[in-house]
């Protein structure tokens, strides 16, 4: 079903009601399709998001971190507090 923005604007509670149900509202534009209202669904957290998206994949299990340690060069946090007290 095709609407003009106009026409949305005045029946917006009828053509949400039509989105509810199921329908796919195309909104247009001066005759150009600039939209299209359908239903939500059911919503998803930022993970479940990224992993139906396919951006993320999860085992199920624990996170076990990163494969390698980073290697610090340098002076520790600590030796360099302990030179800038002297």
């Amino acid at each position: 079903m095709q609407v003009s923005v106009r026409e949305l604007k005045n029946n917006l509670s009828r053509y949400l009601r039509d989105v509810k149900q199921g329908k796919i509202i195309e909104v247009t534009y001066h005759r150009r399709l600039v939209a299209k209202l359908c239903p939500a669904g059911e919503q998803k957290n930022g993970i479940e998001a990224l992993m139906a998206n396919g951006l993320a994949t999860w085992d199920g299990g624990k996170p076990k971190g990163g494969r390698v340690r980073p290697k610090i060069s340098g002076k520790s946090v600590a030796e360099r507090v302990l030179e800038d007290r002297w």
